[in-house]
């Protein structure tokens, strides 16, 4: 038994300061905004790009063409069961880069700060993110941070951009698709829509919804180690996996039909959407992913998938069709047959 200590359930300590909310004059660009920067920001991502705190980051990136995405995040409530506001940033664009078939790299972040955002809140955001980072393995290189009156932003709202480099060879796209393809969804639907809901709504179940958000490069570099064919990937959040198909359909021009009892979906999720009156495959994820690949390499991609952590329950939900071009249908539990279009309206504002 080793006597080392655990400090794997410590939390950083919050700095020390004269001021226990966020004030106007951190965003003015004098000696509170250098404190804010110097106390808070900088010691959660300290790397030789970002300490020299020029307005820009040199990078030395590897050969090969360069992903890039940006996003920006205003999730209501900023703390839920399972992460915050900062790891969903730092995961979320993570994430969006990788679908590209990249290694993320380096992200920059904007803060938007409401005056009045309690400084143990942001402490406790910035902590979130520099996990989400060392786990993710990028860098913050670069960032900015604005502070606006009261009520002229929920608390915080951030922006995180990101680049990586993809590999020789890959060149992903929903317009890739060609009938007999079969599509694969990395684990359960839903789990981070429905964390934020009922976090919103005060709704409480026999178990705790937790949202799944996570780094995915790792799934997607052991699918481009096993499916050389790999047609394209997404990961479903807004909209969740009912558009992410419609987006798939649309841009290759093909039909793609899904089985009802194959979309993993956890029991208190399903729950939670009755309850709510929602369709789980509408329903954000931040931590799971839509892969479309060639038949004969499909089995071989839920092998890939579910032998990593967070692919464990990966399964094949559906089939390409040449039948029906840009519509995704479901087979229903009563073998009846169904269109499932892109939703009309935001069901679930403000979950990411």
């Amino acid at each position: 038994m080793s006597d080392r200590p655990d400090f794997s359930q410590m939390a950083c300590p919050m700095p020390l300061t004269s001021h226990d909310t966020v004030q106007l004059a951190h965003g003015a660009g004098g000696r509170l905004s250098a404190e804010l920067i110097d106390r808070f920001i900088v010691p959660r991502f300290t790397n030789p790009d970002l300490d020299k705190l020029e307005d820009q980051a040199v990078l030395d990136l590897p050969p090969g063409r360069v992903a890039f995405s940006t996003d920006t995040f205003v999730v209501d409530p900023i703390f839920f069961p399972g992460g915050d506001i900062g790891d969903l940033a730092i995961n979320g664009t993570v994430n969006d880069v990788a679908m590209a078939g990249a290694v993320p790299l380096y992200l920059s972040v904007g803060f938007v700060l409401e005056e009045g955002l309690p400084l143990e809140d942001f402490h406790r955001i910035l902590c979130s993110m520099e996990a989400a980072a060392a786990r993710a393995g990028v860098k913050v290189v670069t960032g900015d941070t604005k502070v606006v009156d009261r009520g002229s932003c929920d608390r915080i709202f951030i922006n995180t951009s990101g680049v990586g480099v993809v590999r020789d060879g890959v060149a992903l796209s929903a317009s890739n698709l060609q009938a007999g393809d079969k599509v694969i969804l990395s684990g359960t639907a839903a789990d981070h829509g429905m964390a934020v809901m009922t976090a919103r709504e005060g709704l409480s179940f026999r178990t705790r919804i937790a949202s799944d958000t996570a780094p995915l490069h790792g799934l997607v570099a052991a699918l481009l180690d096993t499916c050389p064919g790999l047609r394209a990937l997404r990961d479903p959040t807004r909209g969740g996996v009912a558009t992410t198909l419609n987006e798939f359909a649309r841009s290759s021009q093909v039909g793609i039909r899904i089985e009802h009892d194959a979309v993993p979906v956890r029991d208190d999720v399903r729950g939670a959407c009755e309850v709510l009156g929602i369709d789980p495959l509408y329903v954000a994820n931040e931590g799971k992913l839509v892969a479309v690949v060639p038949a004969d390499e499909a089995a071989a991609a839920v092998v890939a998938l579910r032998n990593h952590e967070i692919g464990r329950e990966a399964t094949i939900i559906g089939e390409v069709s040449a039948a029906h071009p840009g519509i995704v249908s479901l087979c229903t539990a009563l073998g009846t047959e169904r269109i499932v279009d892109m939703p009309v309206g935001e069901q679930l504002p403000r979950i990411c």
